[in-house]
């Protein structure tokens, strides 16, 4: 039987100095060591019952699994760890509270809500990234560093998706915190990752409207099983002035299947953090739940187990969903250049059918002094180059709900492009190259700069007349870039 612990006594080397939280499945403690100082720290400790099997420890063995194979600002730093005697894990310890209070505060306005869910929604983009569902989204596991970065916290019930399902093998009942349960998981699916999305969606209409999507279900299987044949009441149905935009994003998180949602929490994000971009469809004049026709259908058919067809690994779904960044030069003397680029852009888009595609250009503007931000007649530079931009992304053909336009004004241009990728989360970048000069070799072009910085790979389009320049500049032949790609860093 483990012993009871008190502040002042050390354990695996950590003392405990402050029991900060008794739950019903473990405690946390405020610990230090001298190895790791001062670095804030805090102690998970199992609770563990004479005579509990060892189902008791499974969560607390799924977290300490994961959580040391995870890094980045969107988690908790591993320390250490230990299951057998007196098990315990150590993390850091992140200041500040959960989202929890903000419950109590909702409705919250449009903006904080956009501006909280981009970057939850970011945060599950970097972990699944890493092969990891979390599995259970909620406010309460959800914490903000103080540099702005929101971070996921308690991994008892996720899954990473090279590691055995420990938790799958245990559970009888639909694992996670019933009001933010998807449908899949209802069913006793564990491996889309679009699950945490839903999550995000239910946690996101409960800050908007003050209400929880679905209510506060008993976790059993019946009643959570209304999910899989009601739709939320629309959020504008509560509160007519809700912005149409957002409840689009909300109630398309919140779509019962998982093919009907945002493919990736990136993408979600983008549209959360640009709420002018956000295509409308019928979501966003809904004004009442489904006929009652329609419930009944969907109930009949909730009892038919649908067909298994083969599932894609949590790296692979993400493959197939990438945001693709093209960075357009709208100069008046690179429209071969533009094309040239659209012709690149459009190859890549027709092998990543649910990409979707960011077009930038970069308005390059004085580092001080004058006002840069009309032309001779009055007319504002930003919104000419806006309306150039969507012009040359139109012969794309795209649905309006996969292609953005973005113009950012910045001396810098190859900086703005790689903040603008980091920001976006972008997968692949697509810019083109000008011609070659005694000077830009000297200073650097702003296609090799976006090269080297990139936080993703980077294909650079060339004219064929720039490449035999460049290549009598070079004293040797080079294939039109403009037809291939050149890697960047990965």
């Amino acid at each position: 039987m483990v012993r009871p612990l008190a502040p002042g006594q050390v354990v695996g080397g950590f003392r405990l100095e402050e029991l900060l939280h008794r739950g019903g499945m473990a405690l946390l403690w405020r610990v230090t060591h001298p190895a790791h100082d001062p670095l804030p720290m805090i102690m998970k400790v199992p609770i563990i019952g004479y005579g509990e099997g060892a189902g008791a420890i499974v969560g607390f063995e799924v977290e300490e699994m994961i959580l040391r194979r995870l890094s980045g600002p969107h988690v908790p730093r591993f320390v250490a760890a230990q299951l057998a005697e007196q098990p315990y894990l150590v993390m850091e310890r992140i200041p500040g509270p959960s989202l929890l209070p903000l419950v109590e505060k909702a409705p919250l306005p449009a903006a904080e809500v956009a501006a909280l869910g981009a970057k939850v929604a970011l945060a599950l983009h970097d972990l699944h990234r890493q092969h990891v569902i979390h599995f259970d989204v909620k406010p309460s596991n959800v914490m903000m560093r103080e540099s702005g970065e929101a971070v996921l916290i308690d991994f008892g019930l996720s899954r990473h998706d090279q590691l055995p399902d420990l938790l799958a093998e245990e559970a009888r009942l639909p694992v996670g915190t019933a009001p933010y349960i998807s449908p899949e998981q209802v069913l006793g699916h564990r491996r889309d990752p679009r699950s945490d999305l839903f999550a995000l969606g239910a946690m996101l209409y409960l800050f908007a409207t003050g209400q929880r999507p679905f209510g506060n279900p008993q976790h059993s299987r019946r009643a959570l099983r209304r999910r899989l044949y009601q739709d939320p009441v629309p959020p504008r149905a509560l509160d007519p002035s809700f912005p149409p935009w957002l409840q689009e994003i909300i109630l398309r998180l919140l779509e019962r299947d998982p093919e009907m949602r945002y493919a990736t929490g990136a993408q979600a994000a983008f549209d959360l953090a640009h709420p002018k971009e956000v295509r409308l469809t019928e979501r966003a004049d809904r004004m009442n739940k489904p006929p009652l026709g329609t419930v009944i259908g969907r109930w009949f058919k909730s009892f038919i187990p649908p067909e298994q067809a083969p599932q894609p690994t949590l790296a692979g779904r993400l493959a197939a969903a990438p945001i693709v960044m093209a960075a357009v030069d709208l100069a008046p003397d690179m429209q071969e250049l533009a094309d040239a680029l659209r012709v690149i852009v459009r190859r890549i888009l027709e092998i990543e059918p649910k990409a979707r595609l960011a077009c930038v250009n970069v308005l390059k503007v004085p580092r001080i002094g004058i006002d840069f931000g009309e032309d001779e007649q009055g007319r504002s530079l930003h919104l000419q180059r806006l309306l150039e931009l969507k012009h040359w992304a139109r012969p794309l053909g795209l649905p309006e709900e996969r292609v953005t336009c973005t113009v950012v004004e910045s001396p810098d241009p190859a900086a703005a492009l790689v903040d603008y990728a980091r920001q976006v989360k972008a997968d692949h970048i697509v810019i083109g190259a000008r011609g070659t000069s005694a000077l830009r070799r000297y200073l650097g072009s702003v296609s090799s700069q976006v090269v080297a910085e990139a936080p993703c790979n980077v294909t650079v389009v060339r004219t064929r007349v720039e490449v035999e320049e460049l290549g009598r500049s070079l004293g040797e032949t080079l294939a039109p870039a403009g037809e291939g790609m050149a890697g960047g860093p990965s």
